[in-house]
């Protein structure tokens, strides 16, 4: 027993291994909140007003920060960080990776042959120059052209990190190009509050100066015993078991959802939630999820930047305090076959500085009338761009969850639920043109008034809509755990931008033909409630009668993400994007580049791991195990003789026979599989080669794993090389 499952096994047997890290809690969270976040509060105590100033216009108004004003506030975050330890800054960005980078420069700066001091100016502040070739850029910069530059983003506050003062960037090419997740985001939400702040001043309310989308995501992630994940090569490269038999039990008895959380994972959910709530990140809830050993945390909503800079942070955190508690964090969608895999639900909503919700109904049917406003233009959005909301969720580890009874399915649809379905139904009914006294006094009491009591009873959740109204929110559920919510709420706050802009200009055109205002809003919302209710429903998303009358609507069905990227670089996307000044066209083709090479390459890794596993651990153990049951028979033969022997060694003589068969067709399979992936390397260009990795290479994954799943049923449990399921699933 000398394999890595048995030292693995062996070494969470030694109690100094397993022993509790107890996590000591303070009396008041909240008296750590954003102790390491260089917030508000902190501003106001390290620096002059005019800087303070300064930088909340630039937050708030998106004002220029002047150079010298700048070089304040360099000085004063140099002075609070190195009053709480740090030695080192680095601008903190996302690029196009899925992770997080940066490049830690010392404040230490020698100025004499003796002499030192410590240095933060302005231009350290506010920008940066990584190496622009060596990340993701869709052929925007050659190898050679290096330069790229990372700029600070004042909307996002810094933050310490260990020993570093982490400054929240944006990361561009040096011809300009965005190389990153964020740059794109901001001018998304700058599109989308101009919009939507133009509607509330005309039409509701004059005392609305901006409008502030919101994000409440929710992460969920699967902890392994450290030493396990170390056992299996597939978990350390891939993030995923490629192989591995089901467990005798699973999730059928629902025992693990919002179960006791065992000791370990909760010191570990203690130490996670004092380091998030010192970073600002507003934590609040935390639980067992549905498969075993999986589990979910969530914050308070903030504003969209802050929230998607929270989340990228709040991964890495939890990487790091699992290590602590011998943990390893699995934020692949699909870890494990044959149990729930993991997402990150987004829940996305409007708010203004006056304090409201958009897409909240109020106490008048004026309120009601701005709720339904930007609701039924909500949905209008959807409905027309889909299949680009599809697209922004697209990824590899993704695929295994959407339709997966786990997930919603990869048809983009909307539930909003029956009650408020009626309400649309009614205001459909409102014809065109001018209403008369009576008719205006119905539909506002009768319809629109009492949407605010309708929502009070209309609680159920639709766990199958990828798009689902939740009573002052609409959660986005097909969001991947690993992936980056900038970029789903990119596109979610640029097709609302687009569709506001289109609403305010079809409303002021009535007005100017002589409709009264609440009238003109009345018809262009009618016609939006027929245009868009192909993507309402109301039922099981999993159903196949519903992906059947999908097709029959029009609606998309892009199971896969090679045939989701397919769809990126339509005219109108392309057109929407550049109209609110997202991105360039070349943009646009240099990041479908990045995804459908990642794509591949992704399933390029995942094969060669599963071939490598195949050949050196799976055989050679199956191979051992076959030649144990050879030697019996062997034996039994000479004891008993050829006649009675037969009989005797009848069940060693099948399982031989079924070890060879396995055994060669893994050892085919494996050949096919190496000889599909040249095949698919071959292509011409980058789409061809994912459909070929995705239609021609991923096929023979599951005729590997099926023939190796078999033998692990087979052979002694001491020979065999991998730790199993019911050790990774089970072992808290």
């Amino acid at each position: 027993m000398s394999n890595l499952r048995f030292k693995a096994l062996e070494l969470l047997s030694q109690k100094d291994y397993r022993k509790e890290n107890a996590v000591e809690v303070p009396a008041k969270l909240s008296s750590l909140f954003c102790e390491n976040v260089f917030s508000e509060e902190t501003m106001r105590e390290y620096l002059t007003k005019e800087a303070f100033m300064s930088i909340q216009n630039a937050i708030k108004s998106g004002l220029k920060i002047q150079r010298d004003v700048a070089d304040q506030i360099a000085v004063a975050m140099k002075d609070w960080s190195i009053s709480k330890g740090a030695t080192h800054y680095t601008h903190w960005f996302q690029p196009l990776t899925g992770s997080t980078a940066e490049k830690h420069d010392s404040f230490f700066t020698p100025f004499e042959s003796d002499r030192a001091i410590d240095r933060f100016s302005g231009g350290m502040l506010i920008q940066q120059e990584p190496d622009a070739s060596s990340f993701p850029n869709g052929g925007i910069r050659n190898t050679f052209e290096a330069r790229g530059y990372t700029a600070w983003d004042p909307t996002s506050p810094a933050f310490i990190m260990g020993t570093t003062l982490c400054i929240p960037s944006i990361f561009i090419s040096y011809t300009g190009e965005t190389l990153d997740y964020k740059a794109p985001l901001l001018r998304a939400l700058h599109a989308v509050d101009e919009a939507a702040t133009d509607i509330c001043r005309s039409y509701f309310d004059k005392n609305v100066t901006k409008v502030i989308p919101t994000l409440g995501w929710e992460q969920e992630y699967f902890l392994v015993d450290s030493a396990l994940y170390q056992s299996r090569p597939d978990l350390v490269i891939t993030g995923k078991t490629l192989l591995g038999h089901s467990p005798a039990k699973g999730q059928q008895l629902d025992d693990h959802y919002f179960g006791s959380i065992p000791t370990r994972v909760m010191n570990f959910m203690k130490e996670l939630e004092i380091k998030s709530i010192q970073l600002g990140i507003p934590v609040t809830t935390r639980h067992n999820e549905v498969a075993p050993n999986q589990f979910e945390l969530a914050p308070m909503f903030e504003e969209v930047n802050v929230a998607v800079d929270h989340n990228s942070l709040l991964m890495d955190l939890m990487a790091r305090v699992a290590h602590k508690h011998h943990f390893h964090i699995l934020f692949h969608e699909k870890p494990f076959a044959g149990v729930n895999g993991s997402g990150k639900h987004n829940n996305w909503s409007l708010a203004t500085d006056t304090g409201e919700n958009l897409l909240s109904p109020g106490k008048n049917p004026k309120k009601n009338l701005q709720f339904l406003t930007f609701f039924v233009n909500t949905l209008k959005a959807v409905h027309d761009y889909a299949d680009l909301l599809r697209v922004s969720i697209a990824s590899a580890g993704n695929d295994h969850r959407l339709g997966a009874n786990e997930a919603p399915p990869a048809i983009i649809s909307t539930f909003i639920g029956s009650q408020l379905f009626g309400v649309l139904e009614e205001l459909e009914k409102v014809k065109d043109g001018k209403l008369s006294p009576e008719e205006k006094t119905d539909l506002k009491l009768n319809v629109v008034g009492k949407i605010p009591n309708i929502l009070l009873d209309n609680t159920d959740r639709n766990r199958t809509s990828p798009f689902a109204f939740t009573g002052n929110k609409f959660e986005i559920r097909a969001v991947g755990s690993s992936a980056n919510c900038a970029e789903v709420m990119t596109v979610m706050n640029a097709i609302a931008a687009k569709q506001f802009k289109t609403f305010k200009i079809e409303v002021d055109a009535l007005v100017e033909s002589g409709l009264k205002k609440d009238e003109a809003i009345f018809n262009v919302l009618r016609e939006y409630i027929k245009d868009s209710k192909n993507i309402m429903f109301e039922g099981d998303g999993y159903s196949e009668e519903w992906a059947i009358e999908a097709a029959k609507r029009g609606l998309n069905n892009l199971k896969t993400t090679p045939e989701a990227l397919s769809r990126e670089l339509d005219p109108k996307f392309i057109a929407l994007f550049e109209e609110l000044g997202i991105y360039t066209h070349r943009e646009m083709e240099a990041r479908n580049e990045i995804k459908l090479e990642k794509y591949s390459t992704v399933i390029a890794i995942e094969a060669r791991v599963i071939a490598d596993i195949a050949r050196n651990h799976i055989i050679p153990c199956a191979l051992k195990y076959q030649n144990r049951l050879i030697e019996n028979v062997k034996g039994l033969k000479e004891i008993f003789g050829d006649t009675e022997y037969q009989t005797l060694a009848k069940e060693q003589m099948s399982l031989i026979r079924d070890i060879s068969g396995h055994v060669s067709i893994i050892k085919v399979e494996v050949e096919n599989l190496l000889e599909a992936i040249e095949n698919a390397k071959s292509k011409s260009n980058s789409r061809e080669m994912a459909e070929s990795f995705c239609e021609e290479v991923i096929p023979f994954f599951a005729k590997i794993r099926n023939s190796s799943d078999e033998l692990e049923m087979m052979v002694d449990d001491e020979l065999w090389p991998l730790t199993k399921y019911r050790e990774l699933l089970f072992t808290r």
